[in-house]
Formats: structure tokens, C-alpha cells, sequence
């Protein structure tokens, strides 16, 4: 077995600790990684508060996770030691199923294995990126491309593809108008990489301290949500908006702004029922989706594209003594626009 050095938490109004996690003897398909870098992301947080439901303590949350391939199993083809690799969200899935075969292994009709608060198929407990290590099967392994540092990287493993796919399914694209809801870790990557897919980019945020960043990361405009005028100005003008805020939102004030036939689509996700009238969808033939993550295939597609266009996040790097200090930082929205620790430090 192999240990870990990691940041664990305890339960839900527990403070991080040092600690030491086992990892499994490599499997024939298996990949060892060194995590150099971790994201920060909001569902660490949601999990780590057990806010989404029971949590099996002592837990290891991230799942934005850059790091150096070490050891290799046996039977192992994608990669070798010393290639720059990163995991998401999830580490395995069934693989058989209809959705799995499709690569969109996310929507695993078992239910797909996460990185972290999640149980393997030998048994035991996923804990996640706040480690020094991390074995995973090859096929949940992806490639970080050379041009991408390793601490920018991490957090396109959530925050990238959870942008990219949306806007990649709904084809944004040249003449298409996007709507970026939230400019925080999600929203100012949905900025770039809808910019960079040819999509005239809009920014709806709380208020407008953030403007002169979203123009500069790629925004056409960017309006106020708290100035009810917006709303009155805007109706009807986009074919697709990107909902990136975990928080309750007046959704029928949102569906407004689309267009004949437009999409809202959430990748928020808040921890209370939304409320809509179904008339403000009917009324116009507008449609309401939710996406999560994307698949391995999809994943590295969007590093890919990330590379190519000179794509990546706005980070802060911090050390594994800071984590708790983030935390209340990113719950203020006081980050711009996304944590990232350096695992030396653990």
C-alpha cells in the first residue's frame, strides 16, 4: 500500500488537519500521480459542510487535480512515468452502459465513481485531491498539454469542462449570443472559452465590480442583475445562457432573456428547489437543461482547446495551511477566481 500526506476534515464545522491516507497497490491498468496542484472548487466546500447529503468522515476533498505520473501498472498504454496528467471528477465507471459507451461516463446509469466521497470497486473510500498522492485507472487519467502550467491546469478539470460542455452541446459558436450568469471560478472560464468558440459574450453578475475582468477575459458587454432595468433591456437577446451561481434565482427573470427557441442551462448547483412558471418557457419555446462535468473523451478534448487558444484560469495559489482561510474566502466571493494549493505543502 502507499501512503499519502493530506488535508482531511472531520465533520461538517471541522477545521483541516494534517493526515495520512493509504492509497491501493497499483491494479495491472492502474497510474500512480504525484499531485503537484488542487483546485479549490465550491462542491468541496457543499461536501465538506455536508451540505449535499451524509459524508463518510474523516474526508479528503478535490477533484482538480494536476499532477506527474510516478509508477505504472503492468498493462497500462496511455502513460508513463514522468508525463504531466491530470484527474476530475470522477476516478472509474461501470463502462458498460448505453452512457458509458457513449463517453459520457459522468452519466454512468450505475452511477460513476467521484474522486472524493465516493466508494471504489474494491470496496473503500475515494478521498480525493488534497494529497500528495492519487493511484487511478488510466482510463479516468487525462493529458495536460505542455503550454499549460500544472497550477492553472487543476482547475480546468472541474471548472473548464463543467463550462466547456454546455457550450460545446448548445453550439456556441460565431453569430450565436451567450449569457455568462456569475462571474466567479465557473463563470469567468464560460467567458473565455465561449469567446474563444466565436460566441458574442455577455456577463449578467450581482454588480459590476468585476467588469473591467470579464471585458478583458473575452465579455462583449456586461450588465448589473441587481438594475432591474437590465432585464427590461435585454429581453429577449440571447440563444444561450450559462447559469454558473449556486444560489436561488429568480429563474422567470432569466428566461426572459432568451430568445425564440433559447437554453438556459445550469451548472450551478444550489442546494434549494428552484421555483418557475412553465408559461415563461412555453411562451417562446425556450428550453430549461442542466449539465454536469463532461466525459474523459470530452475532457481532454477541452484541454486541448484550452491549450490552443491560450485559455486558463485566473488562480491563487495557496498553501494546505490556508485551506480553511479559502474556503471562507470563496463562500464571500472573495477570489479571483479560483484556489489552488500547492501540494508541496501538505
Amino acid at each position: 500500500m502507499i501512503t499519502a500526506k493530506a488535508r482531511a476534515v472531520d465533520g461538517p464545522d471541522q477545521s483541516f488537519r494534517t493526515a495520512e491516507i493509504v492509497r491501493r497497490d497499483l491494479d495491472t491498468q492502474d497510474v500512480l500521480i504525484e499531485i503537484k496542484y488542487a483546485g479549490i472548487c465550491h462542491s468541496d466546500i457543499h461536501t465538506a459542510h455536508g451540505e449535499w447529503g451524509e459524508v463518510n468522515y474523516p474526508l479528503v476533498p478535490g477533484h482538480e487535480i494536476a499532477g506527474i505520473v510516478t509508477d505504472v501498472g503492468s498493462e497500462v498504454t496511455k502513460y508513463k512515468v514522468g508525463d504531466r496528467v491530470g484527474v476530475g471528477c470522477m476516478v472509474d465507471s461501470c463502462g458498460d452502459c448505453v452512457n458509458c459507451r457513449k463517453g459520457e461516463e459522468q452519466y454512468c446509469l450505475k452511477g460513476n465513481i467521484p474522486t472524493y466521497a465516493g466508494v471504489d470497486k474494491y470496496g473503500e473510500p475515494t478521498q480525493g485531491g488534497y494529497s500528495s498522492h492519487i493511484v487511478v485507472t488510466e482510463d479516468f487519467v487525462v493529458r495536460i498539454p505542455d503550454n499549460i502550467e500544472l497550477d492553472a491546469a487543476a482547475p480546468l478539470l472541474c471548472a473548464g469542462i463543467t463550462t466547456y460542455s454546455p457550450l460545446r452541446r448548445w453550439e456556441a459558436a460565431p453569430g450565436k449570443k451567450v449569457a455568462v450568469v456569475g462571474m466567479g471560478g465557473l463563470g469567468h472560464m464560460a467567458v473565455q472559452i465561449a469567446h474563444a468558440m466565436g460566441a458574442e459574450v455577455t456577463v449578467l453578475s450581482q454588480s459590476l465590480k468585476k467588469k473591467d475582468d470579464g471585458l478583458q477575459l473575452g465579455a462583449d458587454s456586461y450588465y448589473a442583475t441587481s438594475d432591474p432595468e437590465t432585464f427590461e433591456k435585454l429581453a429577449g437577446s440571447f440563444d444561450l445562457i450559462i447559469n454558473t451561481v449556486s444560489a436561488s434565482l429568480n429563474m422567470d427573470a432569466y428566461f426572459s432573456l432568451l430568445t425564440l427557441d433559447g437554453t438556459l442551462v445550469n451548472v450551478g448547483a444550489p442546494g434549494e428547489p428552484l421555483s418557475l412558471h412553465v408559461m415563461s418557457l412555453i411562451g417562446h419555446r425556450r428550453s430549461f437543461a442542466g449539465s454536469m462535468i463532461g466525459g474523459i473523451r470530452e475532457t481532454q478534448e477541452m484541454l486541448d482547446f484550452c491549450a490552443e487558444h491560450n485559455i486558463a484560469p485566473k488562480i491563487e495559489v495557496i498553501s494546505a495551511d490556508e485551506i480553511d482561510e479559502a474556503y471562507k474566502r470563496v463562500l464571500v466571493s472573495d477570489v479571483k477566481y479560483r484556489f489552488v494549493i500547492d501540494t508541496s505543502t501538505m
